[in-house]
């Protein structure tokens, strides 16, 4: 399975179009959205082509490919327009025997797991990209932001398959950084 990893689009419009065309391109098979799909959030500022209602019908056409988890900027209102659940904290996504945890980061992170084993943790929040192995060797990915990136860096997002995980500069589509999962 190939997978799209992503977190904090905002409610951009456009970020979203090109990133289902990245999707597409890569032969992707499941989407996977670490939390904060519709809102900007009130820390942010207004997003390019700020548009909720386009995002649900964009996502909604491919729910059924679709895992989301919710982000800080998420709401039950939100779930209203979209035909995926949305509203969970947490999931663990099995992938060749790996356990993967998605969850959006405001939450649980990398310095705060819930109870369990996994092979790798993937989150947004903070709109900093890392890919590392931590001390209890699993591998931390944070998406970053397709819409909002801080510190500096570029907009990213990934992709995870055939064992690893690679993120990417959205501005160039090139990778920034490539790490395998822990083996099984």
């Amino acid at each position: 399975m190939r997978y799209m990893l992503l977190s904090d689009i905002h409610g951009s419009l456009p970020c979203l179009r090109r990133a289902l065309e990245f999707y597409k391109a890569q032969r992707c098979d499941m989407l996977l959205l670490m939390g904060d799909i519709l809102n900007y959030g009130p820390r942010n500022g207004v997003p390019e082509g700020l548009d909720a209602p386009g995002i649900a019908n964009l996502l909604n056409a491919m729910a059924d490919d679709i895992v989301a988890v919710r982000g800080n900027c998420d709401s039950e209102v939100d779930q209203m327009l979209l035909h995926f659940p949305i509203l969970g904290t947490y999931t663990v996504l099995v992938d060749e025997g790996r356990r993967i945890l998605l969850t959006h980061g405001h939450v649980y992170n990398k310095e705060n797991l819930p109870p369990g084993r996994f092979d790798a943790v993937v989150y947004g929040h903070t709109h900093l990209w890392e890919l590392a192995e931590n001390d209890a060797h699993c591998l931390v990915c944070n998406t970053g932001s397709i819409t909002f990136p801080k510190g500096g860096n570029p907009p990213t997002l990934g992709i995870m398959a055939d064992g690893a995980i690679t993120l990417y500069n959205f501005d160039t589509l090139q990778p920034v950084a490539t790490h395998a999962l822990p083996k099984r």
